[in-house]
């Protein structure tokens, strides 16, 4: 192979490794960036905090026991059976947790009001059943995404894995590609025989 066929078969690697790799540079960037500086990303992201001890005031606010507390976390996920309830304490509260497959339900004993909790979110309501505020664990979505290049497990970390090897091409081609149409000049330079 001539060297001008050896840097035409780089270039063309070089080139489709950047187009494929770009999305994922872009996320790796991106998410790294937000790992290196949480506190400034998060206050961008995140609302104004919510004053849960509003809750306690709330019109129908009742303790409840941990069969009441289980018909209330029943209500967010009916077609699933809960584990049995575990005595918590919970943002100041004393509550039951109900765990799930897709996360947990957490009932505050003094006041029935309750939070929905999964990977990424927690979804708090009031005693009646009313939404009263959402939450998005960002931190938990970025590093998720950062160290699997995904959400969830399904791909495993093989994308995440396949994106660092060619980033690794990739800066391997680019280097070769600077390098070699200067290493001719360079011997030139060292008196050495081209």
């Amino acid at each position: 192979m001539t060297k001008a066929q050896v840097l035409k078969t780089l270039r063309s690697l070089h080139g489709w490794l950047g187009v494929i790799l770009l999305p994922w540079i872009i996320v790796i960037g991106a998410t790294g960036f937000y790992l290196n500086h949480a506190r400034m990303i998060l206050d961008v992201l995140e609302p104004a905090a919510f004053e849960e001890s509003s809750l306690r005031a709330w019109v129908g606010a009742a303790p409840v026991d941990a069969d009441a507390a289980a018909l209330i976390a029943g209500r967010s996920w009916p077609d699933a059976s809960l584990a049995e309830a575990e005595r918590v304490d919970y943002h100041g509260f004393a509550a039951f947790q109900f765990e799930h497959d897709d996360g947990s339900v957490i009932v505050a004993a003094d006041t029935g009001h309750y939070w929905v909790k999964t990977d990424f979110t927690r979804k708090t309501f009031a005693p009646d059943g009313t939404q009263v505020h959402s939450k998005i664990y960002w931190s938990t979505i970025f590093k998720r995404i950062h160290t699997r290049g995904w959400f969830d497990r399904r791909f495993a970390s093989w994308l995440a894995d396949i994106t660092a090897i060619s980033m690794v091409l990739f800066g391997l081609t680019g280097l070769l590609l600077f390098w070699l149409p200067r290493a001719r000049r360079f011997r030139r330079a060292v008196g050495l025989k081209v």
